[in-house]
Order: structure tokens, then C-alpha cells, then sequence
């Protein structure tokens, strides 16, 4: 099977595509599209591995399902595009991100620059039905990104592993926390940051530490 995605990424994922689980996951994405609303546009599906390829990925930072609503999801968890309001979790983020490292506020919620710089942001499942959030769970997504998770754990050192809320810890727990800077916080949501466990945290201060520690160039967060 022939899927469009970045080459470092497809050499790592060759044998997922022609098993069985994918080819069934791909029919199904494939009756979605043309019957529903799905987001993000088709051409976005693998936009994370697109914009941080293999060998530059640096920070992982995991997400649950695509934001559902119109405009808003183009493959990055986590992130809009650009001149779409800004979701309560990201506007928490940015806040931190503020609060850490006194950084102003971001105008724009795109975090296609961060990506860029090698932060891979994976959402657990690439696609959802509109106004429909979990309507493509448990459909092979999972299975898929566990993949690429596993891939980047057992071939490199040093990546930074940032796992926010209970979902992505479950998640990353496939990572060998020995050979990577797994950081845990609370899920950045109106719900987790105002019972605490997200607000000063201080992932970010923290992730570019590391990264200076490995000699690697910090994250322009």
C-alpha cells in the first residue's frame, strides 16, 4: 500500500501499511471522507510526521483525537490554524509557556513552527468525524501511531518525552524511560489545570535544559 507521508517516516513504517489492521483502517478513513465530514482535510492526515521527520524529532509531545470542529484540526495535536481561535487546552498551554519562560503569548495557535524544530506532535488517532470527538477511535490509529512511538523509542537516545493528562501517559508508557526525558503533567484542559497539576509545571524550561545537556539546540517555544 502506497500512503503518502515523509520518507523517514515511511521506511520506519513500511510493514504497518500492508497489515491487515491499516488496510482495514484506510477503507474506513477512505467511507468517511466520502460520506462525512472529517477532520483535518485529507492532504493534513499525516501532517506530523510530514513536518518533523524521523531523524530530527527532539521532543514528542502525544495527543488524544483532532480538534472537530470546522477549520480548526490540520494534523498537529494540539495545534489550529493559523487566524482560528485558539482552544481552551491551547490557550493553557501558551500560558504556561508564558508563565515559564516569560514568552508573550503566541497570536497564532499554528504550531507548525514547532514542529520545524523537531517537536513531533502525534495525536493518538490522525482522523475524527465532525462535531463527533472518539468517532475514530479504536478503528487503528491507536495501533498505527503506537508504531511510530515504538520506533522512535527503540532507535534513538535522548528525546523528550512530554505526556500530558492520564491518555497520554497510558500511551507512553511503550517508552524506554532509560534511554529518554519522560515529563508528566496533568492534561492542559479548563478541567485538569484548574484543580492543578498543569499550571507550573515548567515542561518547557525543563525540555530545553535537556536538550542543552545532550548538546542539542533548545525548542524556540
Amino acid at each position: 500500500m502506497d500512503i503518502k507521508i515523509e520518507n523517514s517516516w515511511k521506511q520506519r513504517l513500511a510493514l504497518e501499511f500492508e497489515k491487515t489492521y491499516f488496510q482495514n483502517l484506510i477503507t474506513f478513513v477512505k467511507q468517511e471522507y466520502a460520506t462525512q465530514t472529517v477532520y483535518p482535510p485529507g492532504s493534513k492526515i499525516f501532517y506530523a510526521f510530514d513536518a518533523c521527520p524521523f531523524d530530527q524529532v527532539k521532543v514528542v509531545i502525544i495527543g488524544q483525537d483532532p480538534y472537530h470542529g470546522a477549520g480548526q484540526a490540520h494534523g498537529l495535536a494540539f495545534s489550529v490554524n493559523d487566524g482560528v481561535t485558539k482552544p481552551p487546552s491551547l490557550i493553557n498551554i501558551f500560558k504556561e509557556l508564558h508563565d515559564d519562560l516569560g514568552k508573550p503569548v503566541p497570536k497564532s495557535g499554528n504550531l507548525s513552527r514547532w514542529a520545524e524544530q523537531g517537536v513531533l506532535l502525534l495525536n493518538a488517532t490522525l482522523t475524527v468525524r465532525a462535531n463527533t470527538p472518539g468517532s475514530h477511535q479504536g478503528k487503528g490509529w491507536e495501533e498505527f501511531t503506537d508504531a511510530a512511538i515504538k520506533a522512535l523509542s527503540n532507535e534513538k537516545s535522548g528525546i523528550v518525552f512530554l505526556l500530558w493528562g492520564a491518555y497520554a501517559q497510558k500511551k507512553g508508557a511503550i517508552v524506554d524511560a532509560k534511554k529518554h526525558y519522560v515529563l508528566k503533567a496533568k492534561h492542559p484542559s479548563p478541567m485538569a489545570a484548574k484543580y492543578g497539576g498543569w499550571f507550573g509545571t515548567k515542561h518547557f524550561s525543563q525540555t530545553n535544559e535537556y536538550l542543552r545537556s545532550q548538546g542539542k539546540p533548545e525548542i524556540d517555544w
